[in-house]
């Protein structure tokens, strides 16, 4: 999972490097658009709905922190 989640962000922001970055947003190196796109994009390929509550900045400091949502979404 964590390997097509690292696909979806790279499509999102090929300038990125997901897999060693660690502070994303509070780097801000993520906007707004770039999390909606991200969002939008987890809900179809891994079947979550990440809702408005979920957009907290720990959640998508890195991918290792979306993954963690994603499997906690795919758990309830």
């Amino acid at each position: 999972m964590l390997e097509r989640l690292l696909e979806i962000l790279s499509e999102v922001r090929p300038d990125l490097d997901f897999e060693n970055e660690t502070r994303l947003i509070d780097d801000d190196l993520l906007d707004s658009f770039d999390i909606i796109s991200i969002v939008s994009e987890c809900n179809d390929v891994f079947d979550v709905e990440i809702s408005v509550d979920d957009l907290e900045p720990e959640n998508f400091n890195s991918a290792e922190a979306i993954a963690a949502l994603i499997e906690r979404l795919q758990e309830d």
